[in-house]
């Protein structure tokens, strides 16, 4: 999102005020503004989402509407069998494409997957760090190592 603009997703001025001038005009626009200011930045996902799962709905009316566009013949009959070549390569095309695209999804999806591991790991590393000295000291010097101690 663009993040000069006057009215978004954040405790601006302007969205405080319009927030208050909906509740005294209206109350359910002032909680419609306080549920923007709080999850409007969430709305790009949300409307992607939204976007592939009405994709997916409709793709196969699209694929039926193509198909019976696809069955109308001009007449010559070598143009019409080398359309339809054109026409099953593109579409081999395009899945190749889909494909390629979920796989990278999936690669993206696995490295935050992996970085938020990795951070995960570090900060439980210096929390046991940190907690390695106190714990020590209570026990009388003795240290195990687990993260439940008693």
């Amino acid at each position: 999102m663009n993040t000069t603009a006057l009215i978004r997703p954040a405790w601006t001025p302007a969205t405080i005020a319009l927030m208050v001038i909906g509740f005294m005009v209206f109350w359910p626009l002032g909680f419609a503004m306080l549920a923007y200011i709080l999850w409007g930045d969430r709305l790009d996902g949300f409307k992607r989402d939204v976007n592939r799962a009405t994709d997916g709905i409709f793709k196969g009316c699209r694929k039926a509407s193509y198909r019976a566009s696809a069955n109308v013949g001009t007449g010559n009959v070598a143009f019409d069998d080398w359309r339809e070549k054109e026409l099953a390569r593109l579409d081999e095309e395009r899945n190749r494409l889909e494909e390629a695209r979920e796989a990278f999804e999936e690669y993206a999806r696995e490295l935050r997957r992996a970085k938020d591991q990795d951070e995960f790991d570090r900060f439980m590393a210096e929390r046991n760090r940190s907690n390695a000295p106190a714990a020590a000291s209570k026990r009388g010097g003795k240290s195990t190592p687990g993260l439940l101690d008693e």
